[in-house]
């Protein structure tokens, strides 16, 4: 069973497909569960924001929407969002395959493990290798323009970066910006399950050679335009992704817990 959890402008890409509400301990998910197969491949797809985009990032239930991909079977999962770029060489409608997350949300619930069991999961590699080797070989296969390796900083939103925060950031190194990356990817770490990031480039944040401030519209419209892209890519990859191995994700509580 492979997870997708899809952002802005992408829900429903299965055929014969068999929603599932599934109640957690963690609330409701952000929509029923969406089974269906694609090739041989069964998989299970979940819009991030809810049906109608009605969840900011926010107020994603990000927890729960983790552990109910677990529940149905899903030990594999690519997380695909809609990103600013912090590099004007980046072009809008590039995927980045990020290999780390900086986190700058504040408030949000991010792990599983409050206690009574001390549990520190390493973040030091986050995002699954073996899932950002397919994800970007694949892309290259079907000509399309990739990054095999970025840092994406999450925001905490709903609002946009200032002006000033946006060349902090760009300073530091990082490239690409969004709302949504974390705490999702590391809450899959810490079920041991694997997670990969794709970060579609749909703006050029504000601090970016001075750029025009982004407006939701302009990411909505360019988001639109790439979609049919995104769609051939994971109908490419998922066919390719085997059993999770034993790799770093599938032993990430080993040696984690006092």
């Amino acid at each position: 069973m492979i997870g997708v959890i899809g952002g802005s402008g992408f829900y429903r890409f299965l055929d014969d497909v068999e929603e599932v509400e599934l109640a957690t301990p963690y609330g409701p998910t952000s929509a029923p569960l969406a089974l269906g197969r694609l090739a041989d491949a069964q998989v299970v797809f979940l819009p991030r924001h809810g049906r109608r985009h009605e969840l900011p990032p926010h107020r994603i239930p990000y927890r729960a929407n983790i552990w109910a991909l677990r529940e149905v079977g899903a030990r594999r999962i690519l997380g695909p969002n809609a990103s600013g770029s912090l590099r004007p060489e980046l072009r809008l409608g590039e995927f980045v395959i990020c290999d780390q997350f900086v986190d700058r949300t504040t408030g949000r619930t991010d792990t599983f493990y409050e206690g009574p069991d001390t549990t520190h999961v390493s973040a030091a590699d986050p995002y699954c290798p073996e899932l950002r080797r397919i994800l970007y070989e694949t892309a290259l296969e079907l000509g399309i323009p990739a990054r095999d390796r970025g840092t994406v900083v999450t925001i905490q939103g709903p609002r946009f970066s200032t002006r000033a925060e946006s060349r902090w950031f760009q300073s530091l190194g990082w490239d690409v910006v969004n709302m949504t990356a974390y705490p999702e990817g590391h809450l899959a770490r810490e079920l041991e399950l694997c997670y990969a990031n794709v970060s579609m480039i749909t703006d050029y944040d504000v601090g970016v050679e001075n750029g025009e401030p982004v407006s939701q519209h302009e990411v909505a419209r360019v988001f639109a335009e790439n979609n049919e892209r995104l769609l051939m890519l994971l109908r490419a990859v998922i066919p390719k992704i085997g059993p999770q191995p034993h790799d770093t994700c599938a032993t990430a509580l080993q040696h984690a817990r006092f």
